[in-house]
């Protein structure tokens, strides 16, 4: 199960997605720290299956991106928030970023 959070801004929506079984844990590794116990009110919206993940990213325009976990990670590249060779790893757990650059006039 996948915990997903939208925070709607006026560009689009800002997506957060973590695997529930990591809501709660910090991940470190060299210069490497994701705290998901601290910010866990950040991805801690509506816990749903990755088939559900899937329709409710297709009906947004997301703006940003920020996903942990195996789970998260890969209904992210399903769905083409993020390229496979944009996956990083802390403690062996996968995690991405993305963002939506658009030139301004």
């Amino acid at each position: 199960m996948i915990y997903i959070k939208l925070h709607d801004t006026d560009n689009g929506s800002i997506i957060a997605m973590c695997d529930q079984s990591l809501i709660g844990k910090t991940l470190s590794e060299d210069d490497l720290f994701i705290d998901l116990k601290s910010y866990a009110s950040f991805y801690k919206g509506e816990l749903v299956s990755p088939t559900k993940a899937k329709e409710i990213i297709d009906s947004k325009r997301i703006y940003s991106a920020n996903i942990v976990g195996r789970e998260s990670v890969d209904v992210a590249v399903e769905m083409g928030i993020v390229h496979e060779s944009a996956i990083l790893s802390v403690e062996g757990v996968p995690y991405a970023h993305a963002y939506v650059v658009e030139e301004r006039s």
